[in-house]
């Protein structure tokens, strides 16, 4: 087994009023893991297209590594339309090149290679997709040192009970945020309690090695069988928040891996996500005195 941690999911373009942005969690985790000095690669679908070859171009310019197939379907996009007040409306557009991500020889060999990774549940609303994923987490190899994360990332009705409990049975460390506990706790017949409990119910359940609850401007959690650390969200000036959940779960995995505490990885994961707020976009340059 090879140090390579994996983003594998949606690579898309956000179409907004201003202009399109590249999006899709699983390149913003890669690209912030990478620039931690660690060996991490982006995989998605996009169709054969300009949008899908600008796509490889951006991660070219970034020098991120992919292994990105092009597939008979169109690149994703996803149109985000301001309302009055400037709340963000998205539609997210379906049966694109992200949904149908084939599993090929050449993913199997990178999954029995791959020491981390990091998946959500918006890229298995498709079957074809949804069924690359799980091969992939099955043909990574066991270890002591091995992070499956799953990174919930609940958007519009792309999620179902069932594939929330196979995602959570085949990770090991479960990162959500406080709505989006609320919905699973909802789902699972957990209502009524507060979010803590809520926390070590799926800790217990699903066995995990730990759980990580961010709660926006009320601080974040890692709760782990033996401990439960809390730190409280920096005051910044916020530029934009896009992306900043996929740079808090790079830089907490990469310390993990590097053999710091659990606090210790929470405490970097905190400071690099609060300056990835502070910049325009979801992959800025993080400066070295904060690696």
């Amino acid at each position: 087994m090879k140090n390579i941690i994996v983003g594998i999911g949606e690579a898309l373009w956000d179409v907004l009023p201003e202009g399109r942005k590249l999006g899709g969690a699983p390149a913003n985790f890669a690209y912030h893991v990478s620039q931690f000095g660690l060996d991490s690669r982006v995989v998605s679908a996009v169709g054969d297209d300009k949008l899908g070859n600008d796509i490889l171009e951006n991660f070219d310019d970034r020098q991120l590594k992919y292994q990105i197939e092009k597939v008979p379907y169109p690149t994703g996009t996803v149109q985000i339309k301001l309302d009055e007040y400037g709340v963000p409306c998205y539609d997210i557009k379906e049966n694109t090149a992200w949904d149908n991500i084939p599993f090929t020889p050449a993913l199997e060999e990178l999954a029995r290679n791959t020491r981390s990774v990091c998946f959500g549940s918006l890229a298995q609303r498709n079957i074809v997709s949804r069924e690359t994923i799980n091969s992939f987490l099955d043909a990574m190899p066991d270890g002591e040192g091995q992070c499956k994360i799953f990174d919930i990332n609940l958007r519009q009705g792309f999620y179902t009970k069932e594939i929330l409990c196979q995602s959570m049975k085949k990770c090991n460390i479960l990162k959500i945020n406080d709505e989006e506990l609320v919905t699973v706790s909802r789902m699972f017949g957990n209502p009524g309690i507060d979010l803590q409990d809520k926390c070590w119910i799926l800790l217990a359940k699903y066995d995990l090695k730990m759980l990580i609850l961010t709660c926006g401007v009320n601080g974040s959690y890692v709760f782990t069988p033996g401990e439960i650390s809390f730190i409280e969200t920096p005051q910044v000036k916020v530029a934009d928040t896009v992306g900043a959940g996929d740079s808090f779960t790079a830089a907490f995995v990469t310390a993990i891996l590097k053999g710091k505490t659990v606090h210790e990885a929470h405490k970097q994961a905190v400071e690099i996500s609060a300056y990835v707020c502070t910049q325009n976009g979801a992959m800025p340059q993080i400066p070295n005195s904060l690696k």
